[in-house]
């Protein structure tokens, strides 16, 4: 693979078809940090479709996303009331269509990697999102899940980790997934507490206590919402079920207040426990499963001579992932992406063919003529393909370890998902085509050739799902 591809793969999405190729590989990939980043994708899954932004009328602010899931639960009391059930049933489906997000909110962040410009940029808020996981458990974080994303890391990727790591703790999606949403101050619940300090700063090795997990708690309690008082679930901080008094977190003293959280996530942020948990994990992430020692010292001086700045931080590990010639194992996610914009295919649907969204076929769409409309909606692509941040996860995330990634069953279905996106998904451009244009080494063009010359499906598959194009090698 050459270079341009080699680093593209490694920490982006691969270029798209008709992308102009940069000579400085280096540069291109440190201004893609401060890339603009619209939401991008198309309406319809026709080959060729024209690539426009996402329409304002299926995105919504948070403010926004209140009002959708308080109209929903009115609909749903005065349906629960009416005799005529069939119609009950049906206003309860068109209700759930027009004010739950997430079908939306997941199929955009899918055409954002899919036709994104700032492929870049996209994959370190997939790293950041990985981080600070925030999964459904119900209607009301399904809503949260592309906020938190959209609202809490988007904006702050070229910030610092302290603003990132304050916005990621206090969002509402972040509030409710850990079950802060219903701490108080006489009724604590530590899930976040501990999670804030385990899993998005300072890991088990700072040897925090019980006692500061209970006190990082404490210091977040009063941060939820009150749907009594104000009729709108986001998130806000309530001083009555705030815990009064100062408390102490790995012997820092936090005020008591709504002040208390931000002056506790600074602290954590630059601790060095934070510093050196994290820059491991982007290393593992972006460079190699074991990354060198010298590879994670230069992401955390960058961290500790910018203090925390983001893109000082990015800016590192892209002037490792570059200078380091290990391969790097791409995420099933991440594959698919690069599948899709290598070959130009259009397998994931557009925004007119979500579920529920067809006027003339009650909500699911189906082949016009033009196509074959792929098997599966958006969501359960992702759920058979075993990575989503629309499921059901653990608050560790998803493992950076390819051991993870690499049994017989998880390669079986990027087999299955490469013939269907050969069949479904029209790409534009043959295995052929694919390799010259990559660079492709020569052990991947001789897998490819072992297929045969004429069976162009089996070509694509082999292709695909070669150890090059899953990040397994280089060479």
């Amino acid at each position: 693979m050459n270079e341009q591809f080699r680093v593209s793969q490694k920490i982006g999405l691969m270029f798209r078809p008709g992308t102009a190729i940069p000579k400085d590989i280096k540069s291109w990939a440190i201004t893609q940090l401060n890339a603009k980043s619209p939401a991008l994708g198309i309406s319809k899954s026709m080959p060729k479709s024209q690539v426009m932004p996402w329409p304002k009328s299926l995105q919504s602010d948070l403010k926004g996303r209140s009002d959708k899931l308080i109209r929903a639960a009115e609909v749903e009391t005065i349906a629960n009331r009416m005799e005529n059930k069939t119609e009950a049933h049906k206003l309860i489906n068109k209700s759930d269509f027009e004010n739950y997000m997430g079908n939306n909110d997941h199929l955009k962040f899918n055409h954002r990697n899919i036709y994104g410009k700032d492929q870049v940029r996209l994959r370190f808020l997939t790293f950041w999102a990985n981080h600070f996981t925030v999964a459904p458990v119900g209607d009301t974080t399904d809503q949260l899940v592309g906020s938190h994303i959209e609202d809490a890391l988007l904006p702050n990727l070229n910030s610092s980790f302290s603003d990132m790591l304050y916005a990621a703790i206090s969002h509402p999606g972040m509030l409710y997934y850990l079950d802060n949403a219903f701490s108080s101050g006489d009724k604590l619940n530590d899930n976040l507490g501990r999670e804030l300090l385990e899993l998005h700063t300072v890991s088990p090795t700072a040897n925090y206590t019980e006692n500061d997990i209970k006190n990082a708690a404490y210091v977040l309690s009063g941060w939820g919402y009150d749907t009594a008082k104000n009729k709108n679930y986001m998130g806000s901080f309530l001083q009555s079920k705030h815990r009064p008094g100062s408390k102490t977190v790995l012997g820092k003293t936090i005020q008591s207040g709504k002040e208390g959280l931000r002056q506790l996530t600074d602290s954590l942020a630059n601790n060095s426990y934070a510093i050196s948990f994290i820059t491991k994990k982007l290393a593992e992430h972006f460079i190699s499963e074991n990354p060198s020692k010298s590879d994670i010292n230069h992401i955390a001086n960058a961290w500790k001579q910018s203090n925390g700045s983001l893109d000082q931080i990015h800016t590192a590990v892209i002037e490792r992932a570059i200078d380091t010639k290990s391969p790097k194992f791409q995420w099933p996610m991440n594959w698919l992406f690069q599948v899709i914009r290598l070959s130009d295919a259009t397998y994931i649907h557009g925004w007119d063919e979500i579920a529920g969204s067809c006027n003339h076929c009650n909500g699911n769409p189906k082949n016009d003529g033009s196509r074959k409309y792929p098997f599966m909606q958006n969501k359960e692509i992702f759920l058979e393909l075993g990575q989503s941040f629309w499921h059901s996860r653990q608050p560790n995330g998803f493992s950076n370890n390819k051991e993870s990634w690499i049994s017989g069953e998880m390669f079986d279905r990027r087999i299955k998902f490469a013939e269907a996106i050969f069949n479904a998904g029209n790409p534009q451009f043959g295995a052929n085509q694919i390799m010259d244009r990559i660079g492709a080494h020569q052990s991947t063009r001789k897998l490819v050739n072992s297929v045969g010359d004429t069976n162009e499906k089996n070509r694509f598959i082999a292709l695909m799902c070669s150890p090059e194009l899953m990040g397994l090698e280089y060479a």
